[in-house]
C-alpha cells in the first residue's frame, strides 16, 4: 500500500493543518469546517493527479479542444459524523461523484476500552468503481476497518483511496496489515507520532466531530 504524506512537500495544504490545530483558532466552528473543507479539497485535487484519463474533444463557440477527463466511476465515502465537512471538500471537486455514509463509533466499556460499532450504511453499488474513503482522524485504524467491511457489502471496488486529515504512526501501521494485498493507496496530511490512553491522536487536534458541530452526550 502506497502511503502519500501530502505535509511532507510544503503547500497552502500546511496552513490549513496549523488552524485546524490551533486552540485559539478552534473555537470558531465555521472556520474549523471551512478549514476541514480546504483540506479535503487540495487533497481530492492531489488524489486525481493519480487517477485514470480520456481524451475528449469539446466544442466551443469557435471550434474543438481537446480535454483529458477522468474515466473512472467515483464514490465517496465518509464516517459519520466528523466526516462530513472534510467529505464535502472531495464532493466540491468531484462533483460528479456519488456518496455513500457509514455510522461508526466507539461504545466505551470503561474509561479506556471501547469497542467499534457499524450502526447505518447508505450507498450505491460499489462494484467496478474507485471508492474514496474520508475519514478525518484516524487514530486506532479498527473504525476504518470495520467501515471498509460494511462498504463491500455494497459491491467491490477497482481501487480504494483511503484519506485522512491526520493519522497516527499506529493506525498507518494497521492499516498496512490489514489492507495488504487490497488495491488501495493512503492519503493524509499529517503522521503524528502516538496516542494517549484513550486512544487519542497525539498532538492530533481533540475531537473533530465536536470541533465542527458542538459537543455530543
Amino acid at each position: 500500500m502506497k502511503v502519500n504524506n501530502l505535509s511532507e512537500n510544503n503547500s497552502v495544504l500546511n496552513h490549513y493543518l496549523k488552524e485546524i490545530r490551533s486552540v485559539e483558532i478552534q473555537n470558531d466552528p465555521m472556520r474549523f469546517r471551512r478549514n476541514m473543507e480546504r483540506i479535503g479539497e487540495i487533497m481530492a485535487y492531489e488524489i486525481s493527479k493519480s487517477m485514470h484519463y480520456v481524451n475528449e474533444n469539446v466544442q466551443t463557440p469557435l471550434g474543438f479542444a481537446p480535454t483529458n477527463v477522468i474515466d473512472e466511476s467515483i464514490v465517496i465515502s465518509t464516517i459519520l459524523r466528523a466526516g462530513l465537512p472534510f467529505h464535502q471538500g472531495f464532493l466540491s471537486y468531484f462533483d460528479r461523484a456519488e456518496n455513500a455514509f457509514v455510522s461508526a463509533y466507539r461504545k466505551y466499556k470503561d474509561a479506556l476500552k471501547f469497542d467499534i460499532f457499524i450502526e447505518y450504511i447508505a450507498s450505491p453499488d460499489l462494484t467496478g468503481k474507485t471508492l474514496i474513503i474520508t475519514d478525518p482522524m484516524l487514530a486506532t485504524g479498527a473504525s476504518l476497518e470495520m467501515a471498509y467491511g460494511a462498504l463491500l457489502t455494497k459491491g467491490k471496488p477497482v481501487h480504494v483511496h483511503i484519506a485522512t486529515v491526520i493519522a497516527s504512526k499506529q493506525a498507518v501501521k494497521y492499516i498496512k496489515k490489514h489492507f495488504e494485498g487490497a488495491n488501495v493507496t493512503f492519503w493524509t496530511a499529517a503522521i503524528d507520532p502516538e496516542l494517549n490512553e484513550h486512544s487519542y491522536i497525539i498532538p492530533g487536534l481533540g475531537d473533530a466531530g465536536d470541533l465542527a458541530y458542538g459537543e455530543k452526550l
